[in-house]
């Protein structure tokens, strides 16, 4: 099986190289470069187009991580970006989903589970610590109530696999493990995710969970 490819962005030096040991001494992983600024960013990742990279939000600089998510993500459809902060701010978590990230973790997040995070985002996942996914779920839940007046009835929507698939992902499935467990091709369960997003008037698969679990159709064990 090929190397998972990696991109670390990251402008404090000790955990740049941290990250950068972790990543390379791990089987399965291969760190392609690790980058201190947003604008080396801008112009190597296209370069090298990995398959994650692993971003700062604050890059010290004019440009921050999200605006290189912003900048970068239309261009490559394929790579996933996966925000990697200090931050807990439900402004800055949408702000990086927005732009383009379809995974967040925090920096404390423990090497352990930041490996699992990148194998779950390359296989289609949108991992997510669950303060994080509390946080989407709690500031959806503060927005106006005429912004989610159909939420019920798209929920409803869903045929009853399409509402199996949607508890595995919530859940924090990958689409390989979502496939393995509904005994379905990973291409069955992808689209299946397409009718599901379509259905719930979203766009991928972190906006379809933090709708499932506003509605508590899906609760976070």
């Amino acid at each position: 099986m090929k190397d998972i490819s990696v991109c670390v962005v990251e402008d404090n030096k000790d955990l740049r190289s941290a990250l950068e040991e972790i990543i390379s001494m791990s089987n399965g992983f291969n760190c392609l470069a690790s980058i201190s600024s947003a604008e080396e960013a801008m112009r190597l990742i296209p370069i090298l187009h990995p398959d994650v990279v692993l971003m700062d939000i604050n890059l010290g600089g004019q440009e921050t991580g999200i605006d290189c998510v912003r900048e970068l993500k239309p261009k490559m459809p394929d790579t996933n970006f996966m925000m990697c902060t200090i931050y807990e701010e439900s402004e800055k978590i949408f702000e990086a989903l927005r732009a383009g990230a379809s995974g967040y973790v925090l920096k404390k997040t423990a090497p352990a589970k930041l490996l699992d995070s990148i194998r779950e985002l390359s296989t289609g996942g949108s991992p997510m610590s669950s303060l994080i996914a509390r946080k989407v779920v709690a500031a959806f839940q503060q927005k106006p109530v005429t912004e989610f007046n159909n939420d019920a009835s798209d929920l409803a929507a869903l045929s009853v696999r399409e509402k199996e698939i949607l508890e595995l992902l919530v859940k924090g499935n990958s689409y390989k493990m979502i496939a393995n467990k509904s005994t379905v091709s990973v291409d069955t369960v992808k689209k299946h995710l397409q009718n599901i997003y379509h259905k719930l008037h979203v766009s991928c698969g972190t906006e379809a969970v933090a709708k499932a679990l506003r509605h508590k159709i899906i609760k976070l064990d």
